[in-house]
């Protein structure tokens, strides 16, 4: 069975189905999956016009599950649409946009991984975007442990918010723990790190020292994938309404904004277990979810 997805593309959708204006910047191959992957963001709402057209074809990933429901991946690329970019093909860095979301391989494989990292640090450097990034380690195609980390590092510096998984942390940084990577990215220059823990749910760590933490609500699950990417999009949201989405205000972040933000991303991402697929909730599917409805 063939799904839509992508992290980018699936916080894309994610934000548009909980009300917040989505654009997405891809490389959509002109034959293939391409048009299909085109049509399914269309139809969701997002914005497609900062994305290009592609002559190479699109990433496939073959997705395993275990006995419960977790998500394991493996990739038929490089020579692919998303690794491929070039500077003239990225969106102007100020003024059209309040937040940028990125991450996973992207972010990972050259050639356009230096050329994203580069306009990311152009957004950071603006002062006026949000950068948001999400690893998405994926430890079958990472060849050189301490580049891969290297580059972890220049990224936490170019964002402003940082979401990984405990596995994510434990590839990356083995034997070093949720809490001092956190520190780590929070020193490097993020203002807020978010770390999804499974069926114990998240913590957050805040810049200024605050810390959040929340249990998800007992689902039965049908398999994991795009439940971090629900999470991101969830948690986006939230901050998007709140008015508190732009560089300053997330310095300034309280508790009650962290633990509102961090409730919504918990419940965004419990719901898409329950369903197949990459298929995050609307903002009417996650208050019947909240709710007990």
């Amino acid at each position: 069975m063939a799904l839509p997805g992508g992290g980018p593309a699936n916080v894309a959708v994610g934000l548009a189905r909980l009300g917040i204006g989505a654009s997405f910047a891809g490389r959509f191959a002109t034959e293939g999956f391409g048009p299909w992957l085109r049509e399914y963001l269309a139809e969701n709402g997002v914005d497609l016009s900062p994305s290009v057209r592609a002559r190479e074809p699109a990433t496939l990933a073959v997705v395993t599950l275990d006995g419960a429901g977790r998500a394991s991946y493996s990739f038929y690329g490089p020579g692919t649409a998303d690794w491929q970019w070039s500077a003239s093909e990225l969106p102007s860095p100020t003024g059209a946009f309040a937040a940028v979301h990125t991450g996973s391989l992207a972010t990972t494989f050259e050639p356009g991984a230096t050329v994203l990292e580069g306009w990311l640090a152009q957004l950071r450097g603006s002062g006026e975007v949000v950068v948001s990034f999400d690893p998405n380690v994926r430890p079958a195609l990472i060849e050189d442990l301490h580049a891969y980390r290297s580059r972890l590092e220049r990224l936490a510096h170019c964002a402003h918010i940082v979401k990984a998984s405990e596995e994510d942390i434990e590839v990356a940084y083995p034997g070093e723990g949720t809490a001092a990577v956190a520190e780590r990215w929070l020193r490097a220059g993020a203002c807020l790190v978010a770390v999804t823990q499974g069926e114990l749910g998240a913590t957050v760590f805040h810049a200024g020292g605050a810390r959040a933490q929340c249990r998800p609500p007992q689902v039965q699950v049908t398999d994991t994938i795009g439940a971090g990417d629900a999470f991101s999009s969830a948690l986006l949201a939230y901050l998007a309404r709140a008015e508190v989405l732009s560089p300053a205000s997330l310095r300034c972040l309280d508790e009650a904004d962290l633990n509102g933000a961090l409730a919504q991303a918990v419940a965004a991402s419990a719901l898409c277990c329950t369903r197949p697929g990459a298929d995050p909730p609307t903002s009417a599917e996650l208050a019947r979810f909240c709710s007990g409805g």
